[in-house]
């Protein structure tokens, strides 16, 4: 007999994806500020990019580079720019 779940997962990612963008959204239309509060756009940034990564563009049953290329990409961005709010603060 099958296992039916209540929820795909790539359906509780996209609803994971919504939810993240309605905080940042919700943080913009509230005009919040601050370096805790950009830091924590910029993670959750991070975070969608790597979802979007691992279930979007099918990455988390690959292995070798590929599968590290986003992961990177995102770890070196992400570090660039937190390094950048740090030294203007």
């Amino acid at each position: 007999m099958e296992d039916k779940k209540f929820i795909r997962p790539c359906t509780f990612i996209y609803a994971l994806l919504l939810g993240f963008t309605f905080i940042t959204w919700f943080i913009g239309t509230r005009g919040l500020s601050g370096l805790q509060i950009s830091l924590m756009v910029l993670g959750f940034a991070l975070i969608k990019g790597q979802l979007i990564g691992d279930y979007f563009m099918g990455l988390k049953q690959v292995s070798g580079f590929w599968r590290w290329a986003v992961t990177l990409w995102l770890v070196l961005v992400g570090s660039l720019i937190t390094y950048a709010f740090n030294i203007t603060a």
